[in-house]
């Protein structure tokens, strides 16, 4: 035997092996990434079935008000109620300082401009602008419920 070959097998060598399998935890970096996406993603989700199931709530509320409206005959009560209910809804929907202070046929041109189309000021809703405090209305109350349904699906 030559000097190398005596050293090595002089010197007690193990075989190569191969590393363990890396730990479940704490994973990649870009595992983290993709949770954190994941997370920030189920959140918007929630958050935006939240605000639908809220603003169908609000919604099945307004119309169940609106359907308790059916029982008044067509008179000063009536338009007093439905504008009121209207008022509460545009409120809701749009800024204040634009909705607030209407009244008579400026209240009829908002709401027509906002869904009504043209129905408030020459058809059925005009009752809205002095009805409450007329002594006497001639008007149809389901065209005019009808009418109010309409805006209100169309605003909220």
């Amino acid at each position: 035997m030559t000097a190398p070959q005596q050293q090595t097998a002089q010197l007690e060598l193990r075989d190569i092996h191969t590393p363990g399998e890396p730990d479940f935890w704490p994973p990649a970096p870009g595992w983290w990434l993709v949770a954190l996406l994941l997370i920030a993603g189920l959140w918007l989700l929630g958050s935006r079935a939240w605000r639908h199931w809220r603003r169908l709530r609000r919604r099945r509320y307004v119309l169940a008000e609106l359907d308790g409206l059916r029982g008044l005959p067509c008179g000063p009560e009536l338009a007093a109620a439905l504008s009121a209910l209207l008022k509460r809804v545009a409120l809701a929907r749009f800024p204040r300082t634009d909705v607030a202070a209407l009244s008579g046929t400026e209240w009829l041109a908002f709401l027509d401009r906002t869904g009504g189309n043209g129905r408030f000021r020459q058809g059925a809703g005009a009752v809205l602008a002095h009805g409450p405090y007329a002594p006497r209305l001639d008007c149809d109350t389901d065209t005019l419920l009808a009418l109010a349904r309409d805006w209100i699906k169309a605003n909220l």
